[in-house]
């Protein structure tokens, strides 16, 4: 079975290189690279956090990436003028969407400030994924990060494709509401878990409240079509995610969830 990773992260040394080593991996090219091969994953959606001015931005082979849009990578005091830069991204091949950090920056992803943002993304037909659900730090704010504000940006831009990032994880029946609701909202399934996992059978039992609950959510929208497979790299375990993910979704859905729908929802040109 082919994968596509729908969401991790490329970037080396410090907190990266820790996670990666916690989750039994190493970060670098060439051991992401032995991992994709050893798990049939043919392509990666990388979450941005490069600056927006960074327009010739390189990934390795078989990687796209989705322009960041944070604090630490775009100035909120500029939209208007950095327009011209995230049009050149969204131009190219390899940039196959957009990407919002709302919970670390303060802000509502529904603003008529992003409207720019948001013309942009309908003029190349590129989704726009929203970090959802709990954050790496303490400082971030979850009223921003809620799923609930994918319901009104959905409705404001409903031409525009919504990626909702970690299903807004422990969120899980309000980020279901809002994708029964509005059809221009799919999730991905990543960050959910964190690390190595020592013994997985353990994990299941003691965490088998968590889990039935997600699984259960799934099977209330009864649309496997808008899920896809993502790990948070280098957060979580390859081989623990896919496992993780199959035990989530049911078999006949798996073609769909680990490869389909992000192929059909970030386009990646390599697979087209």
């Amino acid at each position: 079975m082919k994968i596509i990773d729908a969401h991790l992260h490329f970037e080396q040394g410090g907190y990266w290189d820790v996670i990666a080593e916690e989750a039994g991996h190493v970060n670098t090219v060439a051991h992401l690279a032995d991992t994709y091969k050893e798990h049939n994953v043919v392509h990666g959606i990388v979450m941005g956090n490069k600056p927006i001015t960074e327009t010739d931005c390189e990934y390795p082979q078989h990687l796209s990436y989705c322009v960041g849009i944070g604090h630490q990578t775009f100035d909120f005091n500029r939209i208007e003028e950095q327009m011209p830069l995230l049009e050149e991204h969204l131009r190219r091949d390899t940039c196959v969407g957009i990407k919002f950090y709302p919970g670390y920056s303060y802000f509502y992803i529904y603003e008529s400030r992003f409207d720019p943002i948001y013309e942009l993304a309908e003029k190349y037909n590129k989704p726009v994924a929203v970090h959802t659900g709990l954050t790496a730090t303490d400082t971030a704010l979850l009223k921003y990060s809620h799923p609930m504000v994918l319901d009104d940006a959905a409705v404001r831009h409903p031409h525009v494709q919504f990626v909702m990032c970690h299903m807004g994880e422990p969120w899980f029946m309000d980020a279901v509401a809002v994708m029964m609701k509005n059809q221009n909202v799919a999730a991905d399934l990543s960050g959910i878990l964190a690390g190595k996992l020592p013994d997985e059978e353990a994990f299941y039992r003691k965490n088998a409240y968590f889990v039935e609950q997600l699984k259960g959510q799934l099977t209330i929208l009864q649309d496997y079509l808008r899920f896809m497979f993502g790990t948070d790299w280098p957060l979580a375990n390859y081989g623990d995610y896919i496992n993780f993910t199959k035990h989530i979704v049911p078999e006949e859905a798996w073609e769909a969830v680990f490869y389909e729908n992000a192929k059909r929802i970030y386009r990646p040109k390599e697979l087209l």
